[in-house]
């Protein structure tokens, strides 16, 4: 008689869970309504290295103090919606604390009372790969003082103090001299060794309150807050010259270069960092035409005649009325098949007298007056329908990116305005690309979220154009709908010589893969310069290389015969962006 076979164990239901749960994610907690741990993976013990057993610890406990408020809310959020939530904390570890995104969901156990699930994955490297690019984007890679990017930024943060306490301050331009003799005679290394020196002298000089910033080769700018008066101006300027007049002792040189300094003052010059670090420039220029190492404040005399710009203001409005502006297309291409995908739209102005007039010149001009919402409103509408046409030229689908002012974006009208587009041209969303700084989303952050969440509804992308020289954060690629990322050519121009610009687009690339962006690197000149961003897996390319903006019968021929470069006539090729 065969005996029966002994029954295997019954095995609890939330152990067989908690089994699960272990591989689910970097950490993993099973929480009880009040926020209490009632399971914590091995990892997540193991990371906290609580000295004694986390169950009935609120899991708030091990989370930064100020994270807590952003965890309790999500815990709460989703007990009431019942919906998934994910917040990004940091959790407390015996050495330091680290990033996780944790994703909270809810569901109810055996006896049917809810339970919270949370599942972390550490976001560490990314938010270390984060933080060398917001300082590599902001920082001088010879001296590693802000750079011009970051200098703004100071600037407004002083602007604003300012404004709050009415006290007054100084930016001084400094700007060597004869510098350029000790790259001629002794070489770049030694002028860079003289920088460095003078960069460590001049920061050393000044208070901590104090920014120092090199904006140029041999150019540096300080911000000196509460520095307003003559005497204060003097006593400052006086110290900064004096560090640089003594030798710099470079291997077996022995070099004098010296110093002249230029300032403006907030607020009786100007009362915004561009024009407060152009007349502190205009100043310094002053002070190096006139017997250089000394210091000149700024005086409306040192200044040219504001004729000109006027003028040239005139002109724009007669130019609207007579048809003067043109759009130019270049195109963004495959970085393996070199088969254009799309075109940047670029806005050019024909003058009957003074030939093409750079976009540097009016376009700033154009954001002051207001012309810009109607010269933007009209190349969004000219662009969108031009791409109809290229698309009839090549039997297939296109893409037309279109930049937008920050004055456009601000305006109560843009989404009329890109309506009006889309309707007109009959385009799909899908083939607009809209180019936005990272500047003006981040003027006003919740204005640009909802434009941006109103553009995509329209399901045009987004584009963040220069992307890496202006704001210092990247928390807005997760907060707004971005699509795109340009990769600005001054990270492009180095290539692929330069390690640190290398680093910088590797990084820019990896981040976009992990986030599902596009990119499009610019300024790409050479042959070398497109290896080195296709192996990395940059997929789009737009450059000098691949084709110079153009006439739209000059794209139209290349979209043709998949070339530009001979068709282009000489005048146009003199035509820069």
């Amino acid at each position: 008689m065969l005996s029966s076979s002994p029954s295997l164990p019954q095995r609890d239901p939330r152990d067989e869970l908690d089994h699960l749960m272990e591989e689910a994610g970097d950490v993993v907690f099973r929480l009880n309504q009040p926020g209490q741990v009632l399971f914590a993976s091995k990892r997540a013990v193991t990371l906290i290295a609580s000295p004694h057993d986390l169950h009935g610890d609120l899991l708030a406990a091990h989370v930064a103090a100020a994270d807590q408020p952003a965890l309790k809310a999500a815990l709460a959020e989703v007990l009431q919606s019942l919906a998934p939530s994910v917040v990004e904390v940091r959790l407390k570890t015996p050495e330091h604390e680290v990033w996780f995104e944790l994703r909270v969901s809810c569901f109810l156990n055996q006896l049917q009372v809810p339970e919270m699930l949370v599942v972390g994955r550490d976001m560490s490297v990314q938010h270390a790969t984060e933080e060398r690019l917001r300082h590599m984007a902001t920082h001088d890679g010879l001296t590693e003082l802000p750079n011009r990017l970051l200098l703004s930024d100071r600037i407004r943060m002083v602007i604003a103090n300012a404004r709050r306490s009415g006290q007054g301050f100084a930016v001084a331009t400094v700007g060597l001299d004869g510098f350029k003799k000790v790259n001629d005679g002794l070489g770049h290394p030694v002028g860079d060794a003289v920088l460095r020196m003078a960069a460590a002298r001049l920061r050393k000089t000044l208070r901590d309150s104090d920014t120092l910033a090199r904006v140029g080769g041999d150019e540096f700018v300080a911000v000196l807050p509460g520095t307003s008066t003559e005497a204060q101006i003097k006593l400052v300027t006086g110290r900064l010259i004096a560090t640089l007049q003594s030798p710099f002792e470079v291997d077996s040189h022995t070099i004098y270069v010296g110093a002249s300094v230029g300032v403006s003052v907030y607020p009786n010059h100007a009362e915004d960092e561009v024009r407060l670090v152009a007349l502190a420039d205009a100043a310094m220029t002053r002070a190096k035409e006139t017997g250089k190492a000394r210091c000149v404040v700024y005086s409306p005399k040192h200044s040219g005649p504001p004729e000109h710009d006027i003028s040239l203001e005139a002109a724009m409005f007669q130019a609207v009325r007579e048809g003067e502006f043109l759009l130019y297309y270049q195109p963004i291409v495959d970085a393996r098949t070199r088969e254009i995908q799309g075109f940047e739209t670029l806005m050019r102005w024909k003058h009957p007298t003074l030939g093409m007039v750079p976009p540097a010149r009016f376009i700033p001009i154009a954001e002051t007056n207001g012309l810009i919402n109607l010269l933007g409103a009209w190349a969004l509408k000219a662009a969108t329908v031009q791409l109809k046409q290229f698309e009839e030229v090549c039997k297939r689908r296109l893409y037309i990116s279109v930049n937008i002012s920050p004055r456009q974006f601000r305006n109560d009208k843009f989404l009329d305005v890109l309506d009006d587009a889309l309707a007109f041209s009959g385009l799909s969303g899908e083939q607009l690309v809209l180019e936005i700084t990272e500047g003006t989303l981040m003027v006003d952050p919740i204005h640009a979220e909802t434009i941006l969440s109103k553009m995509a509804l329209r399901k045009a992308r987004i584009a963040i154009d220069d992307f890496g020289t202006g704001y210092s954060s990247l928390a807005y690629l997760k907060r707004f709908p971005i699509s795109v990322l340009k990769i600005d050519r001054t990270f492009i121009r180095d290539l692929p010589g330069s390690q640190k610009d290398g680093a910088i687009c590797n990084a820019v690339l990896d981040l976009a893969k992990h986030l599902d962006l596009s990119v499009v690197a610019e300024g790409v000149e050479t042959e070398d310069q497109l290896h080195y961003l296709d192996d990395r897996g940059c997929q789009y390319i737009q450059g000098y290389l691949t084709g110079k903006p153009m006439p739209a019968n000059v794209a139209m021929t290349a979209l043709k015969e998949s070339t530009y470069a001979n068709l282009l006539p000489e005048e146009l090729r003199q035509v820069h962006q």
